[in-house]
């Protein structure tokens, strides 16, 4: 993969460019999409953005989310739009798996493609891109990628707004150790530039619905498991759990932090039932690296205090695998305190 510099001479002409990321998109997917979105659609060019599913409710207020496709609900006007563009960026996943159903079509792609990302262990298959791990978001990148471009200028309210959108959610409201000085210098910037914090902060964590708020109380008092003696916290949700509360897209998002508000508990695991699948969520404090328990046991990665898993097995064996290897991490964890 050549560095993305090397790729500025492809925009310096109007081009058709394909936009995408990765299924189940969180705030950093989105934002930095659509921060992408805004600031090429001012250099000239005609973009198009698609989302490999549908969107959580949280983000739906994000600007020039009604320009983008779901390729779930849209996949002729998507693959169309894919077939005939000049250039292809893919933003905030580093495998073509992670797009699910576009896996086949970005790579059967001839276009040059483009990553920008912040996840560990890219595969080989971009030609060029960034890809930095210690950045604490793909929406910082892409704020670096637009000043790498002397463009700076061109950041508006609405690139603004996406760019905030994923910094924030991906930070944990800028809590995490990833929260680096140059996150704060590129939030002091956008302040300058207009920015409402605080709107964007209540669209996104403000803005429950009732059945949601229920659904909290419900996980924390009913499925939520704290295993002191391993310094780890469980929530486990069925497709039943689900159902009881008309759970929706995005209604999940931010569980797995709440095992960690609990004192000494260093590793937080959140199992989901949907559909067929089994998904995990891992998220850590200190020193415990998710991202090599991930790899290990449950064929997922990501970065070193946030990442995901996913396994073949049941619901139930999933739950009775992970308390297993609980005792065979314990000494990693105790050495996190």
């Amino acid at each position: 993969m050549r560095p993305i510099q090397d790729a500025f001479p492809l925009l310096q002409t109007p081009k058709k460019i394909f936009i995408t990321t990765h299924h189940k998109p969180d705030g950093d997917a989105i934002g930095s999409m659509l921060g992408l979105y805004h600031y090429l659609v001012k250099k000239g060019h005609l973009v198009t953005a698609v989302s490999p599913g549908e969107l959580p409710d949280f983000l739906m207020w994000m600007p020039g989310v009604d320009m983008l496709y779901n390729y779930e609900a849209e996949p002729k006007a998507a693959l169309e739009a894919l077939t005939q563009c000049d250039l292809i960026f893919c933003v905030d996943f580093n495998d073509y798996s992670r797009t699910k159903h576009l896996t086949q079509h970005l790579a059967a792609a001839t276009q040059p493609k483009i990553l920008i990302d912040h996840h560990l262990f890219p595969a080989p298959v971009w030609d060029y891109g960034m890809s930095i791990p210690e950045k604490s978001s793909t929406c910082e990148m892409v704020y670096d990628f637009i000043n790498l471009s002397c463009d700076n200028a061109l950041i508006d309210l609405d690139t603004a707004a996406c760019l905030y959108t994923g910094v924030m959610t991906d930070t944990g409201s800028f809590r995490f150790p990833i929260t680096t000085a140059s996150v704060h210098e590129m939030i002091a910037d956008l302040k300058h530039k207009g920015l409402d914090h605080t709107r964007i902060h209540e669209e996104v964590y403000d803005s429950w619905s009732t059945s949601r708020m229920r659904f909290l109380g419900y996980v924390l008092m009913e499925k939520m498991e704290i295993f002191p003696k391993y310094n780890a916290g469980l929530i486990a949700l069925s497709k039943k759990d689900m159902k009881l509360f008309d759970v929706r897209n995005g209604d999940t998002e931010g569980l797995v932090n709440y095992p960690l508000s609990i004192a000494n508990i260093r590793f937080a695991t959140l199992i989901t039932e949907r559909g067929d699948e089994i998904k995990m969520s891992f998220r850590s404090k200190g020193d415990f690296d998710v991202s090599s328990f991930a790899r290990e046991y449950f064929n997922g990665g990501g970065h070193f205090n946030a990442s995901g898993g996913r396994t073949n097995l049941s619901f139930i064996d999933t739950i009775a695998y992970f308390k297993k290897i609980l005792s065979d991490i314990h000494p990693r964890l105790i050495n996190t305190i």
